[in-house]
């Protein structure tokens, strides 16, 4: 260690950076006290969201606050600085960072000068240039969006329960989702098995009524869970009249209406596009070196190529999977939670050896497989090489998520959380007003016209 304390910025507070920065307070702690490392997480959210828990938490089987992490808490031994990063300079060793004073009130961008800089800005949403999209589109990556698409579909039922309008009641009882992987395939599954339970407490609503329709480009769903799983889940969704269409792109949302490359239409009041994700592209004014799909380029230790004191993993990160068989020197590591959370892992285990003059090691994994619900009780795995599916696999499902969300705070509150849910009935109240807090008030103070007035 130098006598400067070394500074470790963090630029990211996802995946990546909140495990990276937590096993570092926890590898350097000694350092930390001594004043030898400092530490600082840069990130425009001051909490991690944990992905999987989104359908359910769509569902209503977890609340909201406890699919997110607060960084602040579990980051305690390290600086939190609220604000994110719009480009870095490696020569220089610094980044520039828009902070949320500077985005308030116009300010000029704070310099953030850096030993060790942790990039780990993860992914956005993949849209592609559909008419209509950006319009009507719904986003699933964070809760709110999550919160929001399930106050939604609570409110296409009120509205199909409230109207004479046969093509208004067909429009609201049509949810369409795009993407056939495990964001698209659990929100549908987890939102039909909400919808179709609260139809109960709608004297005027059959189940039958509604039509769940998912979008798929290639020709199969979940290839995550292997091709066995993947058609039992097919099956599974099929046998709850899901209308699964595979080989099929979504052409056109204008006026609300689903125009499909089958030549069908489907006119909708909800359409969720859950079709990938990309690589941040603030990643482009960071001076390192990106693929074809704008991730950045890795050697095997997690270490920037030619970028000396920059790292990098997760999402953003294309990383040489040195266990892939055959042999391939090509190969990488896929962009999925779990390489993120054994990346970051051994991205702060290299950071600490770097510190203390050790060499660093290469990130190897070993796949443990992987895990999908398909609605309450309901699932599919494939973990180890062995293959569940229904009430089993939701359960490995749900023990498998309950051991990967960061602190034990989550874990007993989730818990709890689950143990209740199973002993009472699901919770079907609506709370879109939560979108539009003021308006009550705005109405109240004149400055808002009632929509009964016309």
């Amino acid at each position: 260690m130098t006598k400067q304390p070394a500074h470790i910025v963090v630029a990211g507070g996802g995946y990546v950076g909140l495990y990276t920065a937590h096993r570092l307070q926890r590898r350097l702690g000694r350092d930390l006290r001594r004043g030898d490392v400092r530490i600082t997480v840069i990130s425009p959210e001051p909490h991690m969201t944990y992905q999987p828990f989104l359908p359910e938490a769509a569902a209503g089987s977890v609340s909201p606050r406890h699919v997110v992490v607060p960084l602040r808490r579990v980051l305690a031994k390290c600086r939190f600085l609220p604000g994110r990063i719009t480009s870095v300079d490696p020569r220089t060793r610094t980044l520039s960072v828009r902070t949320a004073a500077g985005e308030e009130a116009g300010a000029e961008q704070l310099r953030v000068a850096y030993d060790e800089l942790v990039l780990a800005p993860g992914s956005i949403a993949r849209t592609l240039p559909v008419p209509g999209l950006a319009e009507h589109g719904i986003g699933f990556r964070t809760v709110e969006e999550a919160i929001g698409l399930r106050n939604h579909v609570l409110e296409q039922l009120d509205i199909a329960s409230s109207t004479r309008d046969s093509a208004v009641r067909s429009a609201a009882l049509t949810f369409v989702f795009v993407g056939g992987g495990f964001a698209g395939v659990e929100a549908l599954a987890e939102l039909e098995d909400m919808a179709r339970y609260a139809c109960r407490y709608y004297h005027n609503i059959r189940p039958e009524e509604q039509k769940w329709i998912l979008v798929e480009a290639t020709d199969r769903i979940l290839p995550e869970v292997g091709e066995h799983m993947g058609r039992y889940a097919l099956r599974e969704l099929r046998g709850r009249n899901v209308d699964i269409r595979l080989g099929t792109r979504l052409e056109s949302c204008a006026d609300r209406t689903a125009v499909l490359s089958d030549g069908s239409r489907h006119p909708t009041r909800t359409l969720v596009w859950t079709a990938g994700v990309r690589p941040h592209p603030v990643l482009a004014d960071c001076g390192v070196p990106l693929d074809e799909r704008g991730r950045v380029r890795c050697a095997p230790d997690l270490r920037v190529e030619g970028v000396p004191h920059v790292w990098c993993a997760g999402d953003a990160a294309a990383v040489p999977d040195l266990t892939a068989r055959p042999a391939d020197p090509a190969a990488l590591c896929a962009p999925n939670a779990q390489h993120a959370v054994r990346q970051a892992r051994r991205l702060a285990d290299n950071l600490v050896a770097t510190l203390r003059g050790r060499p660093a090691g290469d990130y190897r994994h070993r796949d443990a497989g992987s895990v999908a619900s398909l609605g309450l009780h309901k699932g599919v795995a494939r973990v180890y090489g062995r293959r569940l599916k229904g009430y089993p696999a939701w359960l490995m499902h749900r023990a498998y998520h309950l051991g990967r969300v960061p602190t034990f705070n989550r874990k007993a509150r989730v818990l709890a959380e689950w143990t209740l849910a199973g002993l009472f009935r699901r919770e079907i109240v609506s709370l879109g007003s939560l979108e539009h807090p003021r308006a009550e008030f705005e109405l109240a103070a004149g400055t808002r016209r009632d929509p009964e007035d016309g």
